[in-house]
């Protein structure tokens, strides 16, 4: 059976006694797998206050650990292996650290306090600074326990199945999936279907969806050190396009717009400008597809479609045109929709305006890259273009489909599929 111990050298020793003496780690020790030895370095102090820490030269605020009681602390040490300083200024302590750490037979770590420790301890030992983090604590002792449990937990026979290991977040440089457990409801709240169905094929391809998922969402740099395989990029890719393109929203403006003569007028709604766009919306995903007219009988029309597809004939005749008319919102003006969706996002959204009477100056990777981190509005007008004089709050306004072409006159259905899929490709 293979065995580890640790040296912890500690001015505050108690700070361990209960941590060490539950769960895993408390069985641990009594069955032998690991052990431990405390040394205070206050034993080793020669005056009567038995100070460990003094002034810093050349001033400053805060004491540093002095040499002569943490030298004798370690020198005390019979064998201490490997040794560790806790300290901020090391290199940062990761699960592959803890794996190689876990093939040591004894470990020494020194548990810094104060403003740091002389320096010239390095000069002395051999020392591995190691950090838990880019935070400060207030000293060494809670990385320690933190190191401690994720170096033990790769010693044989530490853990009770050996699956557990290969399974946890980090173990493939991937986080791990959510877990469920009973009931499968509780208020409300359900397990996904597929861990119910007792298809072990389906729940695994479930599980690396969403570690994939988790990964990319909270720690994408994870990605890059990630063994993926062919299935696992493409999934990474779906899954990126999603999250991009809940951040995208489309608005059609019916006003302000101006006519073929350049005068501020307010359009009609078309069936086909409702039914078109919406599908765009459903295809990519988009956090939603808004209709903007302040006139009041438009509203009641486009209402009464959309209604269709919902709730009449329609939504069971065409499931699937019904999916797509439940992106479509409709609202009197452009405020009211930058506020619903600072309402379901937290956050104000970009407003790009859309136009070939202008030339723009953001391309579409600009706008993609702008989705990871902020909603955007897209507006698109109807009629013979939008009244810039007449809107406030444009951000910017997207370089037109063809730009370096004198002819720019699609209509308004086939730009709004030709800039989503721009911006949402699969290519980039």
């Amino acid at each position: 059976m293979s065995k580890i111990h640790f040296n912890i050298i500690t001015i505050f020793p108690e700070f361990f006694k209960s941590p060490l003496k539950c769960g895993l780690l408390g069985k641990a020790v009594e069955k032998g797998i690991i052990s431990f030895s405390f040394i205070n370095p206050r034993d080793f102090a020669t005056d009567k206050h038995r100070s460990v820490d003094d002034k810093p030269y050349g001033g400053g605020p805060g004491m540093v650990f002095s040499l002569p009681p943490l030298v004798s602390a370690i020198r005390s040490i019979k064998e201490p292996g490997r040794i560790i300083l806790l300290s901020a200024k090391g290199k940062v302590f990761t699960h592959e650290t803890a794996k190689k750490l876990a093939k040591e037979k004894i470990i020494t770590f020194i548990c810094g306090r104060y403003e740091g420790i002389d320096e010239r301890i390095m000069d002395i030992f051999e020392l591995e600074p190691v950090s838990i983090g880019d935070f400060v604590l207030t000293g060494g002792e809670s990385a320690c326990l933190c190191m401690i449990e994720a170096i033990a937990r790769f010693v044989p026979d530490y853990m009770g199945k050996k699956d557990s290991l290969k399974e946890e977040s980090f173990s493939s440089n991937l986080l791990e999936y959510p877990h469920y457990t009973r009931p499968s409801n509780f208020e409300g709240h359900l397990v996904p279907e597929v861990l119910l169905s007792g298809n072990h094929k389906e729940i695994e391809k479930w599980r690396r969806r969403k570690s994939l998922e988790i990964t990319l969402l909270n720690r994408p740099d994870l990605i890059d050190k990630a063994r993926l395989s062919v299935e696992d990029i493409l999934i990474l890719k779906e899954i990126e396009r999603e999250r991009l393109g809940k951040n995208l929203y489309l608005a059609l403006l019916h006003w302000p717009i101006l006519n073929k003569h350049g005068e501020v007028t307010s359009v009609s709604i078309t069936n086909l400008d409702i039914h078109d766009i919406a599908r765009v919306a459903a295809t990519y995903s988009l956090g939603g597809y808004f209709l903007i007219t302040p006139i009041k009988d438009q509203q009641l029309l486009a209402k009464r479609i959309i209604n269709y597809w919902l709730e009449g004939f329609g939504a069971q005749a065409n499931p699937l045109r019904s999916w797509a008319m439940k992106k479509v919102r409709i609202y009197s003006d452009l405020e009211e929709v930058i506020d619903v969706i600072k309402d379901e996002t937290g956050y104000t959204p970009l407003i790009i305006a859309t136009t070939a009477k202008i030339k723009g100056t953001l391309t579409y990777l600009d706008v993609r890259n702008q989705l990871k981190d902020n909603p955007v509005l897209l507006l698109f007008g109807t009629g013979y273009g939008i009244s810039f004089d007449h809107l406030k709050n444009i951000d910017g306004v997207l370089r037109s489909i063809r730009f370096l072409d004198k002819y720019n006159h699609l209509s308004v259905r086939s730009a709004v599929s030709i800039v989503v899929d721009r911006i949402l490709s699969d290519y980039f």
